[in-house]
């Protein structure tokens, strides 16, 4: 019985070390890699072509220490205006490192542009009410608060599937 107590003791005090550890600066620690972005063809939608803004990257972490439980938030925001509007928003609910940098993370918007058949996606992307968009990367690490760690534009260009 002393054992199992004495064992769970020196578990709890592993963990309350780990919890009161020193922060780590993520807008210094991370970095946004190897991006690809554009406008991925989601299709047709009632009817209507359905162009939606993507984003595929990696994370690479500078540090040897380990960042669990790590979260992002995926801001995506239409240009053209006196300031940037809202578009959408994906949260990724948890993210895995393996060694220093994270699996390819794509990442694409609900919402989009629609047009009506036949035109062509790429016409789409030519059409005047179309607007660029653009990323803001958002990371958490633990009950820390959210940092804005990469701004990345998306280019008018279709992506391939």
């Amino acid at each position: 019985m002393w054992r199992r107590l004495l064992s769970c003791l020196a578990a709890a005090a592993t963990i309350a070390a780990a919890a009161c550890s020193e922060p780590i600066d993520l807008k210094q620690s991370l970095q946004a890699v190897d991006i690809t972005a554009g406008w991925h063809d989601a299709g047709i939608v009632d009817g209507k072509n359905k162009l939606v803004p993507s984003v595929t990257f990696r994370l690479r972490k500078s540090i040897d220490r380990e960042i669990r439980p790590l979260q992002l938030n995926v801001v995506f925001k239409r240009l053209g205006g006196p300031a940037e509007e809202d578009w959408d928003e994906v949260f990724v609910p948890s993210v895995t490192f393996d060694g220093n940098q994270t699996a390819p993370l794509t990442v694409r918007s609900d919402t989009g542009y629609t047009g009506d058949p036949p035109q062509s996606r790429a016409d789409m992307l030519r059409h005047s009410a179309f607007r660029d968009m653009r990323v803001h990367l958002y990371a958490k690490h633990g009950s820390a608060q959210w940092v804005q760690i990469a701004t990345i534009d998306i280019p008018r260009q279709l992506l391939a599937r």
